[in-house]
C-alpha cells in the first residue's frame, strides 16, 4: 500500500489551509503533529475524499483517489474528531448500522462487530446505549466503526481528544495493535500520543510540512540545545520573554527552568538531553513572558 500527496493544496477563499504538501506513506503508523489550526483536519478530510483539493493530487498505488471512488473508500476507515451517532442506539446496534452503510453483508457484519467489540474492550457494554458511554468508550466505539470494513488505510483525527491519561494509554496501545499490516495516519497536538507508536512523525505548521522523521531523528536534528538552570523567582519573567521555556519547577528558593536556546541562557546552565516535547515547543511554541507571573 502506497499513498502519495503530490503538491497538495487546499484554499478557502484567500486562506491557504494546506500549502503544497508532498509526502509518501506506506504501511505503518504516521503521526501528524501540530497545533490546532495547522491544517491537519483539512488534509485528512482530503485524504478521506470529503474535500477536494484546490490543486495537486492524492494517489493510492498510483491511482487518483477521487477517480477510484468506491474502490478507494472500501480501503478506508475514518474516525473524525467529532463523529455522529444515534444516542438511543446500543453499541451493537450502532456498529451494525454503520456496517450496513458500508455495505458489509449482515452475516459478516454480525461476526465482525462481535470481534471488534471485544478488541476495543466494550464487551461488557455491548447493550448499553451510546449516550450512556463515557468519552473514552465512545472513542473506542468510534475506532470499532472505522475498522468494520477491515481497512487498509486507517485515518484518526485527534482520537484522544478529551480523554483522561488512562484512556489515552489504552487508546495508544489499541492503535499500535491495529497498525499491523495497514497504513495508519493519526493527527494530534498531544506529543505523547505518537511519541512511542509512530514510525514517522510529521510536524505541520500553517498548512506546511516543516519537519519529518522518527522521534529520535527529530530530537537529534533539532538545531538548538536544551538547558536546565536555576534562577531567582524575580528573574523568571525576563527569562520567559527572552527564551522558550518548556518547563518550570518552583522551589522555595527559586525556580528550575528548562530552556530551549542556541545560546547558554545563564553561566550556570547545564546542557541536557532533548525530548520530543522540546522539539514541539521549538517549532510551535512562543516565548511566553508574563510580567505578572507569581510563584
Amino acid at each position: 500500500m502506497e499513498v502519495k500527496f503530490n503538491d497538495l493544496t487546499k484554499k478557502f477563499g484567500n486562506f491557504t489551509a494546506v500549502d503544497h504538501l508532498t509526502m509518501t506513506m506506506t504501511n505503518g503508523v504516521y503521526g501528524l503533529l501540530g497545533v490546532n489550526g495547522a491544517g491537519k483536519t483539512t488534509m485528512m478530510r482530503m485524504l478521506c475524499t470529503l474535500l477536494k483539493p484546490t490543486s495537486g493530487s492524492i494517489t493510492c498505488n498510483g491511482k487518483d483517489i477521487f477517480e477510484m471512488d468506491s474502490e478507494y473508500r472500501n480501503l478506508l476507515g475514518y474516525l473524525p474528531q467529532d463523529f455522529g451517532f444515534y444516542p438511543e442506539f446500543t453499541v451493537q446496534d450502532y456498529l451494525m448500522y454503520i456496517a450496513s452503510l458500508k455495505g458489509v453483508r449482515p452475516a459478516v457484519a454480525k461476526k465482525r462487530v462481535k470481534e471488534l467489540i471485544s478488541k476495543v474492550g466494550l464487551s461488557k457494554v455491548t447493550n448499553r446505549k451510546m449516550k450512556k458511554l463515557s468519552g473514552g468508550m465512545k472513542r473506542r466505539a468510534g475506532i470499532a466503526q472505522a475498522m468494520l470494513n477491515n481497512p487498509a488505510i486507517l485515518v484518526l483525527d485527534e482520537p484522544t481528544a478529551g480523554l483522561d491519561p488512562n484512556e489515552r494509554i489504552r487508546f495508544r496501545n489499541l492503535i499500535s495493535e491495529l497498525s499491523e499490516e495497514r497504513l495508519v495516519l493519526l493527527s494530534t497536538h498531544i506529543v505523547s500520543d505518537i511519541e512511542y507508536i509512530a514510525n514517522q512523525i510529521w510536524l505541520m505548521k500553517d498548512g506546511k510540512l516543516v519537519r519529518s522523521g522518527t522521534s529520535d531523528e527529530l530530537i537529534r536534528t533539532m538545531p538548538v540545545d536544551v538547558w536546565k538552570c536555576f534562577v531567582r523567582k524575580s528573574a523568571v519573567s525576563s527569562m520567559a520573554e527572552k527564551y522558550k521555556i518548556s518547563n518550570m519547577k518552583a522551589e522555595s528558593d527559586g525556580v528550575e527552568l528548562r530552556i530551549i536556546s542556541k545560546e547558554k541562557p545563564v553561566p550556570e546552565a547545564k546542557c541536557v538531553e532533548a525530548s520530543l516535547e522540546d522539539v514541539f515547543l521549538y517549532y510551535f511554541g512562543e516565548k511566553t513572558g508574563n510580567k505578572n507571573a507569581e510563584f
